[in-house]
């Protein structure tokens, strides 16, 4: 190519890439707003979209997740905007960093999510067991968010029902947690135990969920394959603009 071809190649890409990075930044600190409002003000939120979320607890705990995901993307859309924009290696190099660090970090999730399924199950019991055993009935936004998902996906505790034994609300109760079990509650009170209640009790949620996540494989596959093509896709303009500044 001519050394004006190039030039207009650059130019070309380095526009692409400000604009890119702007929606991904405006994206970023609009789930930040949002994030930021939910957890403020998560009433004034329901009674605008209150179709979205049954649970104030429920948008408040997704208002967590959407703050950290909103602060990772205006990271990232600052880094390859300014970049690019002030054709800058060292934001160059940041970006590129930033993105290759997260986009490892989604391979390994995935290969420990398909290949080490069994570990994977181990460490959130070591964790999650003792945290129903000792929290479950005290905690009243941990005890929440475990009856939402519990009735939902219709499961009980992360394994199975014994991951209730010995636990705070079975000492205090003597029973499980009602959606475990096919006895309505009375009065708003949990049901009391009853001899034939062990056939009523679920499967554990972790097995559960890897079904739903099973089921619904391609779309999730699909999803991922997209999010890993933009990663690539933006890690290899950031180096060519950063080569191309390097033979400036």
């Amino acid at each position: 190519l001519s050394p004006g071809a190039k030039m207009g190649c650059f130019t070309f890409i380095k526009v692409m890439m400000i604009l890119f990075n702007l929606a991904i930044f405006l994206g970023g600190g609009t789930l930040l707003g949002v994030g930021v409002w939910v957890t403020v003000d998560g009433q004034s939120f329901l009674d605008i979209f209150g179709t979205l979320s049954s649970s104030v607890l429920q948008v408040v705990n997704v208002s967590y997740f959407l703050i950290v995901i909103g602060a990772v993307l205006m990271v990232i859309g600052f880094l390859g905007c300014c970049g690019a924009q002030k054709e800058s290696k060292c934001l160059l190099m940041m970006f590129f960093s930033v993105v290759l660090i997260i986009f490892i970090a989604e391979i390994a999730a995935a290969v420990v999510a398909l290949v080490y399924t069994g570990l994977a199950e181990t460490l959130l019991t070591a964790v999650v067991t003792p945290l129903l055993k000792e929290k479950y009935g005290v905690d009243k936004s941990l005890t929440h968010i475990w009856n939402v998902t519990m009735t939902e996906v219709h499961c009980c505790g992360l394994n199975n029902y014994t991951d209730f034994n010995d636990s705070h609300w079975y000492k205090e109760w003597g029973t499980y947690p009602e959606p475990c079990c096919c006895a309505p509650a009375v009065g708003g009170l949990p049901p009391l135990a009853h001899p034939h209640l062990h056939g009523c009790l679920l499967q554990g949620c972790f097995n559960q969920i890897l079904e739903e996540i099973k089921t619904n494989a391609g779309v999730v596959g699909g999803v991922a394959a997209g999010i890993a093509a933009l990663e690539i896709a933006a890690m290899a303009v950031s180096m060519y603009l950063y080569c191309q500044l390097d033979q400036k």
